[in-house]
């Protein structure tokens, strides 16, 4: 809807045309979400709720670089819990350490990284013994 409204006609009467002509033209059809409940209906009113929803499909954080690392290692690590076979394990590690290796040398601002990498055979080895007992 790039059309100015026209002067001298009452705004409601305006929109509620642009609006019966997207209609019309099949504007709304297979729109995403079509016939499903708003995902936020129930939830407490939130002033930023566009603003965070609009980070989150943005793929932006909004914690500091070095807390959204901590973060990723946390998340790293339940992933390797719930691994299925040790190449996985070893795949999700391996990510997991580059990432926080290219952070140790060179650290990104804000708090401490507070990280080291993590010990590959050391988390397969208790990997394989959570997953035997």
């Amino acid at each position: 809807m790039t059309d100015r409204k026209p002067p001298g006609v009452d705004f409601e009467s305006w929109v509620d045309r642009q609006i019966r002509e997207a209609g019309e033209r099949g504007d709304f059809k297979d729109l995403p979400g079509l016939g499903k409940p708003l995902a936020s209906l129930d939830a407490p009113y939130d002033e930023l709720w566009w603003v965070k929803g609009k980070m989150h499909r943005e793929g932006f954080a909004g914690l500091p670089p070095a807390l959204a690392l901590r973060k990723e290692a946390e998340d790293a690590m339940e992933a390797v819990r719930a691994a299925r076979s040790e190449r996985q394990v070893r795949d999700i590690l391996a990510e997991i350490n580059e990432k926080i290796s290219a952070a140790l040398r060179m650290p990104p601002p804000g708090p401490p990284l507070r990280l080291s990498v993590f010990d590959v055979e050391d988390v397969v080895t208790t990997w394989r013994e959570a997953r035997t007992s």
